[in-house]
């Protein structure tokens, strides 16, 4: 079989193209270029060993070197302009209607599964299926006629937050062998095979310098407030914030405060004591159902509203516009913008953007 490997520069795509290679596979590395020079990386030495870096080169070159060693052909695709307008247009629009955006989860579903293969078939290259280095596992429920998403073997480094929005047709061209492995045994296998990305450090951030490179905001100075309106000082702009923050707010109190909410509409930063955090409810839209159809019915399941959370019990209660998710236990730092996930065991159901948030007594948004 013809494989088309997504290459990043790390030790997990190189193992990939290494394993199926060893397996018997035709493959072919590509890697996507999507760094935009005209982001003023203020920070660029903080900037590597992330997917968006101004290091970008280095990183082609590191897979470069890797194809020569496996003996397999190297093509590298620009998808700057497909990153921009997918990926950076609804990162910096979310900051600034006062959202946390999750740029890996729209990378991957618009750029890494889509742009990147279409634009290697679009060059005349002709493959069977598309591989990534993603520690996720698949598989294929007949009765649902269903390509369905499973979690890694290696929990701590399962990446399914950041794919339930893959659709049915890119999961049915999609090979993750990585999905059996814990990491530890790729790095083994790795330096076994003499690979030099056997000891690099994974990727910690989609950017790992300053958000405001990217958004290049000017600055929008507006108030620190408590719950009842008072004012407790000033900030440059309430992107430069995000719910659960506690470091970095610059208030003097009698104890820590952390952001509570985020105000567009008055450019205002909400703040409050740890004991204001929990929050019991929230709501989701722009759902997307991957290995399960659309539920018409309440459904009892867990769910992840971070990618380093251990999924946790959740009712979810379908309506006209999404969904509302009832947590078992209040959750801290609900952060519209960001991702809820759903699950049943390790089968990945789907997920959808959380759209508000709600703590105890509080009413929830609309569904």
């Amino acid at each position: 079989m013809k494989v088309l490997v997504g290459l990043s520069g790390g030790v997990d795509s190189a193992m990939t193209a290494f394993l199926l290679k060893k397996q018997g596979h035709d493959v072919i590395g590509a890697t996507m270029s999507i760094w935009d020079d005209s982001i003023r990386a203020q920070f660029a030495h903080r900037a590597a060993d992330a997917c968006f870096s101004p290091h970008e080169k280095e990183d082609i070159k590191a897979a470069e070197r890797l194809c020569r060693r496996l003996g397999i052909p190297y093509h590298v695709f620009d998808c700057a302009a497909e990153y921009r307008r997918l990926v950076l247009e609804n990162f910096k629009k979310e900051y600034q209607a006062g959202r946390t955006p999750n740029p890996c989860v729209w990378c991957n579903t618009t750029i890494k599964f889509d742009a990147l293969p279409r634009a290697a078939a679009k060059s005349g290259l002709a493959f069977d299926k598309f591989a990534t280095g993603h520690y996720a596992r698949l598989s294929y429920d007949a009765g649902l006629n269903r390509h369905q998403l499973r979690r890694a073997k290696d929990a701590p480094k399962d990446q399914t937050y950041f794919l339930y929005r893959l659709r049915q047709d890119q999961l049915a061209g999609v090979l993750m062998p990585l999905g059996d492995y814990l990491k530890s045994e790729v790095r083994q296998m790795a330096e076994e095979a003499g690979l030099e990305l056997a000891d690099k450090p994974d990727s910690q951030d989609f950017y790992t310098g300053d958000i405001n490179d990217i958004l290049q905001n000017a600055p929008k100075p507006g108030h620190f407030v408590d719950r009842q309106g008072k004012i407790l000082g000033r900030h440059d702009g309430i992107w430069n914030f995000t719910i659960g923050q506690r470091k970095g707010l610059g208030i003097a109190a009698e104890r820590p405060l952390y952001v509570l909410e985020l105000r567009p509409e008055t450019n205002e930063v909400v703040v409050g004591f740890i004991d204001a955090c929990g929050q019991s409810e929230l709501t989701a839209a722009d759902m997307a159902w991957l290995s399960i159809d659309a539920p018409a019915g309440p459904l009892h399941c867990s769910a992840k509203i971070r990618s380093s959370q251990r999924p946790t019990p959740v009712e979810v209660i379908p309506g006209k516009a999404g969904v509302r998710v009832v947590f078992a236990e209040p959750q801290k730092a609900i952060a519209p913008g960001q991702s809820v996930v759903f699950y049943q065991g390790d089968l990945v159901l789907g997920g959808g953007i959380i759209a508000s948030n709600a703590s105890p007594g509080e009413p929830h948004g609309k569904v």
